[in-house]
């Protein structure tokens, strides 16, 4: 496997890692003990945020894989544009694009909300409930364990075609 394409893979576990940790911090009183984070303190908004990345390096990982790079400026948008290519062309289920399509709706829901709330600061005083995000946060656990379980299982098979290949290539496959 490319070292690009490992590394994307590893960042998308690390993130779903953390929104794993980050949510299960967020319920438990022991851990808040534990780790001195105040009881009422929760990380939802973050949760749903590493989801998205997640999901986000694990598509790079699979583009990448398939010879498509993307960079910045827009780096985001070319890399979900891309990837829905190959949804739309079915070479991927479209059961993932719609798990992306609806992390980076949430991601993106929770960025208009911040850049709503910073253009009023100073004119109001919020009560903003973070464990409103709860559900939100708990679906995003689950659709960016999904899709990097499915992209890392589709990323070893065609790293397992390819190693196929490369020994066949070199006379070390089976001949008949």
């Amino acid at each position: 496997m490319d070292s690009k394409v490992k590394l994307y893979l590893e960042r998308a576990e690390n993130n779903l890692l953390l929104a794993k940790t980050n949510f299960n911090i967020s319920q438990s009183m022991g851990l808040k003990k534990t780790l001195s984070i105040p009881s009422d303190s929760t990380f939802f908004a973050d949760v749903i945020s590493e989801g998205y990345y997640a999901i986000f390096y694990a598509s790079k990982a699979y583009l990448l894989l398939k010879g498509v790079e993307t960079k910045v400026p827009d780096e985001h948008k070319k890399t979900y544009k891309k990837f829905r290519e190959m949804v739309n062309s079915g070479e991927l289920d479209s059961e993932l694009l719609e798990i992306y399509e609806s992390e980076a709706e949430k991601a993106d829901s929770l960025l208009k909300i911040m850049l709503l709330e910073k253009s009023k600061r100073g004119r109001f005083t919020y009560d903003v409930n973070a464990g409103a995000n709860m559900p939100y946060a708990e679906e995003s656990v689950e659709n960016a364990r999904k899709f990097v379980s499915i992209i890392k299982d589709l990323i070893e098979k065609i790293g397992e075609k390819t190693g196929e290949e490369k020994k066949f290539e070199r006379g070390e496959g089976e001949h008949e």
